[in-house]
């Protein structure tokens, strides 16, 4: 009897308490200017007490009557949303606070009615049941809330990387296309790079108004413990606005079958476009997405890098298949250059993709893209080799028409003023290769003072690589019959070399002591032109009596004719023949002129009595005109002359 009377006021007096506790309460919930945070905690509070509350009438046999009424009244809010078409965050702020305020209302008394200790109570399961059901309710309309705002408020993406195209054309040797056509420097060499690559640059993905809108609907689903749909819809939804930029930057999406059955044309367009792509997706648009994922999850865990790598990673993948198949492929020479873009495209871009992905469950994307720049190097490294092998090898079956510049030299030099631009990276490469494995005769006898660009790996390489066209060349001349054309040809294509080197970032790695020595080389090729055309025709001039006053008129007459022969069939033959340069053959004609018009001149002017025009057809002014038509490539005759 004594412990049932005691019991009574216990009971009375907990009840007191709390309803004291409950009032202080909702007075100062009334209060204004209240923050959000201290308002919310205060409805926690609150309806903490009214469970407790409801947990003492239950044992009282009052039941869970406060709160039915108060999931009823936050389920008519969430109701009232099912039928109307209308999106709430589109409705204003004030009607997407109340949704918010009704959602977190059904948590917290979920909370409450899971945290009373009242065992095998009906009454208690069937508002928990019923709260759980429209608590998903709720999440499933936030669901569609949070795709509409991140597709209704998605930002167009156009940094200024989009227009930083590669302007370099291929060069690529075609023996059949004999009028190849040099490029401009300023437009071989341009690379696929400006200081708006160089640097991060981050851009709104979604309009900055509307996060703090996600992150409210972030904060309430995770707090429900429907996180995972939460970052279910996150990713879609951006993966999706990934996935569609990635089509405008015409990247495809290609196998490593599609990419090794691609022609050669193709198959440097896609890695033109991989390179520019490489940048504006890492330092760009997902440097974008992981400054967004910071800002809608960072305060989630490890949700975060998992959110941020399942959006980007079928992208990832796409572009790490392209450069595996790349490395992987045959190393054709014509694919040095592009090999190298992607290489230090990559090697640039280390640093961001570790930074991105510096998590333990990014670790696969570093470390694939780690290979494959080593890869990458690799395959730059063999392209560089079959490109000086593919030099000494080139065959020619035929000489090339007049002795001009031959397209493999073409090919090769304006092939190799572009490695400058890259003397880095092959230094890094090549510095383990032997530049002389196929041609030993390579460095130049600069003595002691040898400067570090002219030693360093790719000065090496550069000029084993011209060696080895100097030799090719020395063969292909061997094709002409004429051995003065053979000699033209050398002097063209020797002095061709020089022009190259000369007037690039070459000269750096050749040296001056090399350019001499090259000029020196053209211009005895020159001279071996000049004796083996002009010494026979000039000999016919010679007088046998140097010590008399004239020759006999039929020796003059003779001599005069022998002469207009041998002139006129040189005229005939080499005025197909060609020297593209113009300085060269002004040089040439000017040198040519001095020796056979002078010595025709003396010739002449040594017999004054003999000449008459029976003796003598052409006069010497004659002569110096017609040589101004050699080397001009178009084969005349004296008949179809313009002078004659």
């Amino acid at each position: 009897m004594d412990e049932h009377q005691s019991a009574i006021p216990t009971y009375e007096g907990d009840l007191h308490v709390v309803a004291a506790a409950h009032h202080i309460v909702k007075a100062l919930g009334a209060t204004k200017n209240l923050s959000h945070d201290l308002r919310k905690i205060l409805i926690d509070l609150d309806t903490h007490l009214s469970m407790i509350t409801s947990n003492i009438d239950s044992k009282g046999g009052r039941g869970f009557f406060d709160v039915e009424e108060r999931l009823k009244q936050a389920e008519r809010k969430i109701v009232s949303w099912e039928s109307d078409p209308v999106m709430i965050w589109d409705s204003g702020p004030r009607k997407a606070s109340e949704y918010l305020e009704a959602v977190d209302e059904i948590q917290t008394l979920i909370d409450g009615l899971r945290g009373l200790s009242v065992n095998e109570n009906r009454k208690q399961k069937e508002l928990l049941h019923h709260a759980a059901g429209v608590l998903q309710m709720a999440m499933s309309r936030l669901e569609e809330e949070l795709v509409h705002i991140l597709v209704q408020h998605r930002q167009q993406f156009k940094p200024k990387q989009m227009s930083s195209h590669s302007n370099r054309k291929d060069v690529v040797y075609d023996e059949s296309f004999v009028s190849v056509e040099d490029e401009p420097a300023e437009e071989t060499s341009g690379r696929n790079c400006s200081s708006d690559d160089s640097s991060e640059y981050i851009v709104d993905l979604v309009h900055a108004d509307a996060i703090p809108d996600i992150k409210s609907i972030a904060k309430v689903m995770f707090t429900s413990d429907y996180g995972q749909e939460f970052c279910e819809a996150f990713i879609g939804v951006q993966k999706e606005a990934l996935e569609q930029y990635f089509a405008t930057l015409e990247v495809g999406k290609l196998t490593i079958e599609d990419v090794l059955k691609m022609e050669w044309t193709s198959m440097s367009s896609e890695m033109n476009k991989w390179t520019w792509s490489m940048k504006i997706i890492f330092r760009v648009y997902l440097a974008s997405e992981k400054w967004l994922c910071d800002l809608v999850l960072g305060d989630f865990g490890s949700v975060n890098p998992f959110c941020f790598l399942e959006i980007s990673k079928s992208i990832i993948l796409c572009l790490l298949n392209f450069g595996e198949a790349i490395a992987m492929g045959p190393h054709q020479p014509e694919k040095l250059l592009r090999l190298l873009d992607m290489y230090e495209t990559l090697a640039d871009l280390l640093l961001d993709i570790d930074t991105l992905f510096s998590e333990e469950v990014g670790s696969f994307v570093r470390i694939a893209f780690h290979e494959l720049l080593e890869r990458l190097g690799d395959s730059a490294a063999a392209a560089f080799k079959a490109f000086g092998i593919a030099i000494s090898s080139n065959r020619s079956l035929y000489p090339l028409p007049g002795g001009g510049v031959h397209p493999l030299n073409k090919y090769v030099m304006n092939y190799i003023r572009m490695f400058p631009e890259y003397c880095d990276t092959l230094n890094l490469l090549l510095k383990d290769q032997d530049a002389g494995a196929a041609n030993p005769v390579t460095e130049p006898e600069y003595g002691q003072n040898v400067s570090l660009s002219t030693s360093c790996p790719i000065a090496c390489h550069l000029r084993s690589i011209t060696s080895s066209l100097e030799s090719n060349l020395q063969k292909k001349s061997k094709l002409y019959k004429n051995e003065a054309l053979q000699h033209i040809f050398l002097m063209n294509n020797v002095h061709y070399v020089v022009q190259k080197v000369k007037g690039s970032e070459l000269r750096l790695f050749f040296g001056d002591e090399w350019i001499r020595k090259h000029n020196a080389k053209f211009q005895q090729y020159a001279t071996n032109y000049e004796r083996a055309t002009w010494s026979s025709v000039v000999s016919l001039l010679k007088d046998d009596n140097p010590g008399s006053s004239s020759m006999s008129k039929s020796t003059f007459k003779e001599r005069c004719k022998g002469f207009s022969v041998a002139f006129e069939e040189v005229y005939k033959s080499q005025t197909s023949w060609c020297i593209p340069d113009p300085q060269l053959r002004e040089d040439l004609r000017i040198s040519t002129s001095l020796k056979v018009v002078h010595a025709y001149r003396t010739f002449l002017g040594r017999n004054p009595a003999h000449i008459d025009d029976k003796c003598v057809k052409h006069t010497a002014e004659d002569v110096e005109k017609l040589l101004l038509d050699l080397f001009e490539g178009s084969p005349r005759s004296l008949r179809s002359s313009r002078r004659w």
